[in-house]
């Protein structure tokens, strides 16, 4: 998957909390993130040098906050955990285990969660038999 497919994929599954999503799809979503924040900063900056909040970033960041909410949660559904562990978040080691997740492999082949968006279903039966 490249850039523009994952934000692409972002934005059409922006409420789907179900399903996975691979370790490509997420990270490009991410850097999508990172780079529409600091351009919508810098905008923030340069249009309303004076004001003490960013309002176009806010704008950024509510637009994009149930996308990345979402692929968080189908991304830990690809290594067959639930979403309710981005609740450990709220912890500063849970963080960098949430991150550490987010770099691990997808579960080959189907997990409770659903098929393996690699196609890796061959594969396993064929490793198998």
């Amino acid at each position: 998957m490249n850039f523009w497919q994952a934000v692409w994929s972002g934005f059409y599954n922006y409420v789907k909390f179900s399903g996975r999503t691979i370790r490509s799809e997420y990270w490009f979503w991410a850097l999508f993130t990172v780079i529409g924040g600091l351009a919508t900063g810098s905008l923030d900056y340069a249009v309303f040098p004076d004001a003490t909040g960013s309002p176009l970033n806010g704008i950024f960041e509510l637009i994009t906050f149930l996308p990345s909410l979402g692929m968080a949660i189908r991304r830990l559904h690809d290594i067959d955990r639930t979403g309710w562990w981005l609740l450990i978040a709220l912890t500063i080691i849970g963080i960098f285990v949430l991150l550490y997740w987010a770099c691990k492999r997808g579960t080959p082949g189907a997990n409770r969660f659903g098929l393996d968006p690699l196609g890796a279903p061959a594969l396993a039966q064929s490793a198998s038999a």
